[in-house]
This record gives structure tokens, C-alpha cells and sequence, in this order.
């Protein structure tokens, strides 16, 4: 009778911590419905992550929320290059190999080489447009023909190497590095795969070095702005999206020593390039290796290098099957004016021409060859401006002149 008692005495009690707990439940289910997963690591207030080891030993010389799930972004990419580097080792497709453009492939966002449905690249086109570009179309078609024609397909093996490497916080959806709220990394899985890429396949990593390639009259440089402004930085890749952040992963030899840097998450592409300069600095200066001076620094955005050639692959591409993707794909506005900058009987003058007067005037460097009394010539051009842009520029500069774009499709 008094047990009874007590536990009637004890019911309200016992209530209002149901309630309490059931309250809770509530909330967490709520949090669970509304909040994407990974989101905890992925907020824009805290997705900054980082990382430098050195090469050799895989030791870690500095370290930021190093295993914390990021959205890699484009960094995907070499995921998608490594598993190509390795079918090109096994035999399983060639350089020269003829990859077929689906509908799924040339639907992807940009940046993009504006592939057409039906239409065909080689591999070694394919895979300059993902270092160089980024193209998120050729990468998926890539993918297509590594994963027996599914991209899905693809991402599992993607995956699986990963898990293989030791890459065990990193999931991949794509080939490309499109979003996916599953496709995760970390700053350390990456450095492992920047590792892995040295270290696996020392030719073929010199691929990231590629400062640009021709596609259709058009020279696409490379998005990774350490190549020119870091003295030893030889690749490797960047990538973008707006959950993601700005990210760079940079490798760079300096006194036969080489370095691997990480950053994810940076606010800006000028953050996150300074973020890396310091952070590799840093990671130099504690093995006692003079980083580059201010002089090396400024001396490293001169001219820009000789472009590199990858083994059995041309930094010129063409393919025949192809309109030309319009150069103004990727900005809106009327940005379809273009401007020539000069003229030159050799072609690397006038790269150098137009990767200058890019990067002044916000635009996209391109190389038009032509022929002039029986000889070839190149113009060098800055197209996807808009109309004041290109009057702008060509205003305080004499050999200057600007193309409307009524005379840049008349001139195709």
C-alpha cells in the first residue's frame, strides 16, 4: 500500500519528464528535417580547413580543422584524373581514345567547355579541360567512359580507390565536383591524394602544370594562379562552389624538398591564394628552407613559363566534330564584345599578350591565328567583355582595338 502510494505520488513527476524528453525528441527530429546533412561541418561560419606535409614523409607541418567533412568542389577532379592516369598505365583507353559527348555530360553547369551532345573529344582533350578549365562537362563524360557509360558507376570506383588510398573521410557522387550534399572530403584526404598522385604517377603529374590549352581558337589558361605566382609551385588543382568555399590544393619543390598544401573553405580566391603562400612559407621555413623572398615573388609574375607538355599530349586541341563554344558561355549582360591587343608572328608572344590583357581587363585570353601574305600570324584577343570593358581597356593602350561582336562572328 505505501509502494502504491509512492508511485502515484511519483506519476507527475514521471510525466513532466516525458514531456520533457519527448520535447526534446522533437526538436532533434526538427533539426534532423531541416538541416542538410553534414551541415554541422559545412556552415559558412566555420568550413575553413587546412593543411601542409611535406611529400616525402607525409609529416604534417601545420593543420587546421584537418579532418573536419568539407565539400570538395572541383578538387573532385583529381579523383576523376587519378583513375584516368591508371587506365592510361593498364592499357584500358588511350590518349588518343575518342570520348562520346551524352545529353547528361554537355547538361553540366559551368565552367564548362560547352561539349554538344553526340559529339566526341579525345581523352587527352578531356583531361586538359579538367586541369586548365575545369570543365565539368568533359570531366563527366570522362567519367562515362572509365564507368562503363554510368557516372554513378563512376563515383563508386571513385569512392572505392579513395577508401583504398587511406582516403577514409571522402565520399564521391560525380566526376566533376558538382554539388552533392554526400560528396565530402577533408583537407588531410586530399593532401593524401596530392601525395598519391606525386608520388603514383610522377609523369603524368605533370599535367597540373599546364598553364593553358587551345580549344577551338580559344586559349583556356589555367585557374590556378600559384603556378605564376610561386616560385616551385609545379600544380595542382582549384575549385569552387558557393557551400564549398574557395579551395586550392598546391604542391611546390623548393630545395628538392616538396610540399603539399591544403585549403578549403577561403572566403575569396585572393584569401585563399594568401592563405597558402603563408601557410607553405611557414611550412619551409620550420625545415629550414629559405621560402621565396618578395623579390622571388614579384620576379614569379613576370612573363608567364614556357607551357609544359604533358607526355603524349598536346597543349593545342581541335576537335573537328565541334562548333566553337562561344566564348562568353560563362558571364551574361551583353558580355560579347572582345578585344585584339596586338599581332605576333609567334605563337607563345601572343599567349603571353593575351594572358596579360586577360587578366587586366577581367576577360578570357584567346589565340585567332590568321594569314597574312602567305604567312601565319596570331592575334591575340580578350574576349566575354562587355561593350564599356573593351572600350575601357583598349583607351589607355595604342595597339589596342576593340571587336563588336558583330565583326567576331563575321570574322569565324
Amino acid at each position: 500500500m505505501p509502494k502504491r502510494r509512492q508511485k502515484k505520488a511519483n506519476r507527475p513527476k514521471n510525466a513532466s519528464l516525458a514531456r520533457v524528453a519527448l520535447g526534446l525528441a522533437a526538436l532533434c527530429l526538427a533539426a534532423l528535417l531541416f538541416q542538410p546533412c553534414h551541415a554541422a561541418s559545412q556552415g559558412t561560419q566555420d568550413r575553413f580547413s587546412s593543411i601542409v606535409i611535406d611529400a616525402a614523409s607525409g609529416r604534417v607541418l601545420s593543420q587546421t580543422n584537418p579532418d573536419a567533412e568539407r565539400y570538395p568542389a572541383s578538387l573532385t577532379k583529381m579523383m576523376t584524373l587519378y583513375l584516368a592516369f591508371e587506365a592510361l598505365r593498364d592499357h584500358r583507353i588511350s590518349p588518343a581514345q575518342l570520348v562520346p559527348i551524352s545529353s547528361h555530360a554537355a547538361s553540366q553547369m559551368p565552367s564548362k567547355l560547352g561539349l554538344v551532345p553526340g559529339s566526341r573529344i579525345t581523352v587527352q582533350q578531356a583531361m586538359l579541360g579538367l586541369v586548365t578549365k575545369s570543365a565539368n562537362d568533359a570531366a563527366c563524360a570522362l567519367g562515362e567512359l572509365m564507368g562503363g557509360g554510368s557516372e554513378p558507376q563512376f563515383a563508386i570506383m571513385m569512392t572505392l580507390r579513395a577508401h583504398a588510398l587511406g582516403m577514409d573521410h571522402t565520399n564521391f557522387r560525380n566526376a566533376s565536383g558538382v554539388p552533392d550534399p554526400d560528396q565530402v572530403t577533408t583537407a588531410s584526404d586530399m593532401a593524401l591524394l596530392a601525395q598519391h598522385l606525386v608520388r603514383d604517377f610522377p609523369d603524368q603529374y605533370r599535367l597540373f602544370s599546364t598553364p593553358s590549352f587551345f580549344w577551338h581558337g580559344q586559349m583556356i589558361a589555367n585557374h590556378d594562379h600559384l603556378l605564376k605566382s610561386y616560385p616551385g609551385a609545379d600544380g595542382i588543382k582549384t575549385g569552387y562552389t558557393d557551400a564549398a568555399g574557395h579551395n586550392l590544393v598546391t604542391s611546390a619543390v623548393r630545395d628538392n624538398v616538396r610540399l603539399i598544401g591544403v585549403v578549403l573553405g577561403a572566403t575569396s580566391n585572393p584569401a585563399r591564394d594568401a592563405r597558402m603562400i603563408a601557410q607553405l612559407n611557414d611550412g619551409y621555413s620550420q625545415l629550414n628552407i629559405a621560402p621565396p623572398t618578395n623579390a622571388e615573388l614579384l620576379a614569379s609574375r613576370e612573363p608567364d613559363p614556357p607551357r609544359h607538355r604533358f607526355p603524349s599530349l598536346i597543349s593545342s586541341a581541335e576537335a573537328a566534330t565541334l562548333p566553337e563554344p562561344p566564348a562568353t558561355a560563362a558571364r551574361s549582360g551583353g558580355a560579347d564584345w572582345s578585344i585584339q591587343v596586338g599581332t605576333f608572328a609567334n605563337q607563345n608572344s601572343a599567349e603571353r599578350a593575351a594572358l596579360a590583357a586577360a587578366r587586366a581587363s577581367d576577360g578570357e585570353a584567346r589565340v585567332a591565328r590568321s594569314s597574312f601574305r602567305g604567312r601565319l600570324m596570331f592575334r591575340a584577343q580578350v574576349a566575354g567583355l562587355r561593350e564599356s570593358e573593351a572600350a575601357a581597356y583598349c583607351r589607355h593602350h595604342a595597339t589596342c582595338h576593340v571587336i563588336r561582336p558583330l565583326d567576331r562572328l563575321a570574322s569565324r
